[in-house]
């Protein structure tokens, strides 16, 4: 093929019969930006995975500038052979490579961290899953009898194992994902230096791994629902709702803490020490009905207050509060606006931190 007729087809993407530049056999070809690839039953020959993964993004366009790296070998010539065209995919891929397409790297990425986390956790352990179960289920057993056994003081509602369970599952979840977010960096430092990836998911993958635990931990609240005769109502359709806020506020706080820790190490501490007063400052063991008048505000300030509601309000509706829910939603949207600022302007040191 002559200049003038490569500079003619390399403005605009042609077909019809001719020789491909890559693997030199005869066909039909299609010229897209400054490339000609011989197409066969439908597929490009040699330079095919470029042509699939960075061309078709951009074949509506007739520029040769929506190639990226490609095109700016093509003022010189305007075709590349099989070999450059392999040796050139990596940067030509990224060079191109649509956001959507990195998004959905990125969870693909974050799905396989979190899968990996929940079988190192549970593959280690002989009681593997159970673990999953034993810890709130103890903690539950521990305060149902403290509070309906030794002390004759009437708080929550009845069945009480099961107003019990109802918030300390999801407080396990909270709990559990703010505090590994202390080390989200830190215990994969080898990981995080060498693997590129968003930096978010390394707190995410925590997120998801800790939410699955509790989508696991489920059927022991069913099985004392069962077993005490609780009543469920048409508010066990919230419950999902209720898991996306805490998810979104896990997610915030670990935002915030993760980078946070990296620059100053007694942070992972005093997150512990703030997690343990949070957890009497929730209403976990108790209502925010049961409240004395003089605290009770101080419940609208804590955004867990309202998710318990909502995780409640399936066996208890009267736990119901949907202005205390509307409060705590608007904290949560705070918090995880807050989280993703504070993560931006942080991640970045944080290598050279590790």
């Amino acid at each position: 093929m002559s200049g003038s007729a490569a500079s003619t087809t390399a403005a605009s993407d042609s077909s019809g019969p001719s020789t491909c530049a890559c693997c030199g056999r005869s066909g039909n070809s299609v010229v897209r930006g400054a490339l000609r690839f011989t197409v066969r039953g439908g597929r490009c020959c040699a330079a095919s995975a470029v042509a699939r993964e960075a061309a078709e993004p951009v074949l509506g366009s007739s520029s040769g500038k929506d190639f990226g790296t490609t095109t700016n070998l093509s003022n010189e010539r305007p075709f590349l052979a099989a070999s450059e065209v392999r040796q050139n995919r990596s940067v030509t891929t990224h060079s191109i490579r649509p956001r959507a397409a990195q998004r959905t790297a990125a969870f693909r990425s974050l799905r396989l961290l979190t899968v990996r986390d929940l079988k190192v956790r549970y593959s280690t352990s002989l009681l593997g899953y159970l673990w999953s179960i034993l810890d709130p289920l103890v903690m539950s057993l521990i305060y149902w009898f403290i509070f309906t056994q030794l002390i004759d003081r009437s708080i929550g509602e009845a069945p009480y194992i099961v107003f019990l369970l109802c918030a300390m599952l999801p407080w396990v979840w909270f709990n559990g994902a703010v505090g590994d977010s202390t080390r989200a960096f830190l215990r994969d430092v080898k990981l995080v230096r060498s693997v590129a990836l968003p930096r978010w998911v390394w707190v995410a993958r925590i997120v998801c791994a800790k939410g699955v635990e509790f989508l696991l931990s489920l059927p022991v609240l069913i099985a004392f629902a069962i077993i005490n005769g609780a009543t469920v109502n048409w508010l066990i359709l919230l419950y999902p709702l209720a898991i996306v806020m805490m998810a979104a506020l896990v997610l915030g706080v670990g935002l915030i803490v993760a980078p946070l820790v990296v620059f100053f190490r007694d942070l992972e501490r005093a997150t512990k020490l703030v997690l343990r007063v949070l957890f009497y400052a929730s209403p976990v063991i108790y209502g925010v009905s049961d409240l004395p008048a003089a605290v009770a505000p101080l419940a609208w300030l804590n955004p867990l207050s309202g998710i318990f509601s909502l995780f409640r309000a399936g066996f208890f509706p009267e736990q119901l509060n949907w202005a205390l829910v509307a409060v705590s939603a608007a904290i949560t949207a705070v918090t995880l606006l807050i989280g993703a600022l504070v993560f931006r302007r942080s991640v970045g040191g944080v290598l050279k931190e590790l």
